[in-house]
């Protein structure tokens, strides 16, 4: 109980005075989380929102294998992109292994079907509520993407924040891909791993914490842009 009294209070100590490893870690993996999400609601607003109002044959299967793809595990999506990227891999020519594009690859691929899915959901309820209205206006296809895009921006920046909560998190993928290389690839998830591996308890509780209060103001955005505490619901 003393180890972790101890550990607390250097952790503290460590962000009060702004360590330079712990500040690097953080914004390494503000770096990596967002950039892949910055990428994944490029792709997933749009295809989500467009599984939404299209209509076509394989639709249902479509959208099952989307929902199912939210639970892909990490390692194996870690797995798959150090293949694709190892020197006898397809892309082993980029030389993008152990570096933080592989990592952010990764990321966009486990948080891309949560985001889409969440996008479909929010969108198909909006869809029923303006069929009528954008069909009788002879609207384009991409003229309602944008419509229901812009008219549900704040469930989909809900989506968005979700997915970051998720990348953010992420550990098992990234030390595949990143190799959790010190000053390189190292961030919070696999930084703790390590430190507390090497009994480093004071450095990894300050990455804990950092993490945690990052997870604290994700909640609380999502919170207030989704206003759940309205009319006495939360």
């Amino acid at each position: 109980m003393n180890e972790i009294w101890a550990g607390m209070q250097a952790a503290f100590r460590l962000i009060i005075t702004l360590d330079p490893d712990l500040v690097n870690i953080t914004l390494r993996s503000l770096q990596v989380s967002l950039s892949a999400l910055v990428i994944a609601c490029i792709i997933a607003l749009p295809f989500g929102t467009w599984l939404a109002i299209r209509r076509f044959r394989f639709r249902r299967m479509t959208i099952a294998t989307l929902n199912a793809l939210i639970g892909l595990p990490p390692v194996v999506v870690g797995l798959i992109v150090y293949l694709l990227l190892s020197r006898s891999g397809p892309f082993g020519v980029f030389g993008l292994l152990f570096t933080p594009t592989a990592m952010i690859i990764a990321q966009v691929i486990i948080i891309t079907p949560l985001i889409a899915s969440v996008t479909h959901q929010a969108m198909r309820e909006l869809w029923a509520e303006y069929h009528d209205l954008l069909i009788s206006m002879n609207t384009t296809k991409r003229q309602r993407i944008w419509t229901l895009i812009r008219d549900g921006r704040r469930t989909l920046l809900t989506a968005a924040l979700a997915g970051f909560g998720r990348a953010i998190g992420e550990v098992g993928a990234i030390m595949i891909v990143g190799g959790n290389i010190d000053n390189a690839t190292r961030v919070l998830t696999t930084a703790i791993a390590l430190e507390t591996g090497k009994g480093d308890f004071a450095l990894a509780l300050g990455l804990g914490f950092v993490l945690i209060a990052l997870a604290l103001v994700l909640n609380f955005a999502i919170h207030a842009l989704s206003r759940t505490e309205r009319e006495g619901r939360w």
